[in-house]
């Protein structure tokens, strides 16, 4: 592109300079011929006039006299009736320019001039001519340089940036070059560069949540399993089976709960429920990780109290507070309700060291962790909660106690669950 702006341009000037160059030469050379020739002429017209002048007053005529009349260069030839010719100065040879006077008394005066001369000014003209066409070439060859530098320098980083982009490397580069229409591209490059970088943030949060998110609920499950394979009685083996159902069936809330806030974390399913089953379910499936640890997951608190909100989320953000407690803290875990104002608040503590105080609120940051995990859990449990307009907070560092705030809503317990409008 380069080269075809470049040759492009150059033909351009080209175009013009042999267009207006060569109807300059035409002109300037009928221009110095023609005042060549009315030199001459007017030389010629003056030796007559002053020839005729000296003959009215019987003055001498001589060469002497007429040579200080014309130029230096021409020759003159003056003839009159009765006298002998008069030449001034050196007749020259080849072709020439000539002009013939005649005047009242018979007189003739011829002035003669090398055409050599004209011809020596039309080259001298002719070279000026062409030093200012070597000159516009060379500056539109320059210019043309320039300007395709201009447009091909950032035709090359646009395509390196598309490039970049197809190749996974999202950074925008918000580099502009003055030109509208190649910014106009860059804008849309950068534009795409920061929605592609949304969309892997995205994807990768999602994997990393759906990966922490379901590790521990399968990890529970495989235990179910592992007790109805070993148990012989039946009891045993339908309880441990309804509840291992329970399990699915929330591991397929996690995941549609995942999938719903990757498109959309604004996108909530509320709905009036009660508490307790969610407090009860989420001790069932723990109790057997807590008991093969030697520790227990316990409840307290008031009972029969209704919240608003999704149930699979407040089990999800029940199940990571419970799950930090068993990786990091120690002793008994309680789960405590109560009521304060209008909400109603889950309490989940457990007689560990607590958060370190150089965290505190950082707790819930993503990678944020005091116990070299993934710092993934908190934070997913956070979003969930604030996505269900709830809060989570850590009301205490040592011992470590978090607060599950959800709006609670006074209502009989006969009363069947409804969705929030």
């Amino acid at each position: 592109m380069r080269r075809r702006l470049i040759n492009s341009t150059l033909a351009v000037v080209l175009v013009v300079i042999a267009v207006f160059g060569v109807s300059l030469v035409i002109v300037e050379t009928r221009t110095i011929s023609s005042s060549a020739q009315e030199s001459v002429d007017s030389e010629a017209l003056r030796l007559i006039s002053v020839i005729e002048s000296r003959l009215l007053g019987a003055e001498r005529i001589n060469p002497g006299v007429l040579a200080e009349q014309i130029d230096d260069t021409r020759y003159a030839l003056v003839k009159m009736p009765g006298r002998a010719p008069i030449e001034v100065g050196d007749r020259p040879s080849g072709s020439v320019i000539s002009a013939t006077e005649v005047g009242e008394h018979g007189e003739r005066v011829t002035v003669e001039e090398s055409r050599s001369s004209v011809t020596r000014e039309v080259g001298r003209t002719l070279m000026i001519i062409g030093a200012v066409a070597l000159l516009a070439i060379v500056s539109a060859v320059l210019l043309a340089v320039r300007q395709a530098n201009k447009l091909t320098s950032p035709l090359t980083d646009l395509a390196e940036t598309a490039e970049r982009l197809g190749s996974g490397d999202p950074r925008p580069r918000h580099k502009r070059y003055g030109v509208p229409e190649l910014d106009r591209v860059a804008d849309v490059l950068d534009s795409s560069a920061e929605r592609i970088a949304r969309m892997l943030t995205a994807e990768r949060r999602l994997a990393a949540d759906a990966s922490h998110q379901l590790r521990t609920p399968l990890t529970a499950l495989s235990m179910r399993i592992e007790e109805i394979s070993v148990t012989d009685d039946i009891e045993t083996v339908k309880e441990e089976a309804n509840i291992a159902l329970t399990q699915v069936e929330r591991l397929t809330d996690v995941v549609q709960r995942l999938l719903t806030n990757a498109r959309d974390p604004r996108t909530g399913s509320a709905v009036v429920f009660d508490l307790d089953e969610i407090v009860k379910q989420q001790i069932e499936e723990w109790r057997p990780a807590y008991r093969s640890e030697g520790r227990a997951v316990v409840r307290s608190g008031k009972k029969g109290l209704r919240a608003v909100g999704t149930p699979g989320a407040v089990a999800q953000v029940l199940a990571a507070l419970i799950e930090n407690s068993l990786m990091h803290g120690g002793g008994t875990v309680a789960l405590r309700t109560r009521v304060t104002g209008n909400q109603a608040v889950i309490e989940v503590t457990d007689e560990g060291a607590g958060v370190p105080v150089d965290l505190g609120s950082r707790i819930f940051e993503r990678t944020i962790s005091g116990r070299n995990s993934t710092g993934i859990g908190l934070a997913v449990a956070r979003d969930l909660a604030e996505a269900d307009g709830g809060r989570l907070e850590l009301l205490q560092q040592q011992p470590p106690v978090f607060a599950l705030f959800l709006s609670q809503v006074a209502l009989d317990r006969d009363e069947p669950e409804r969705p929030v409008r």
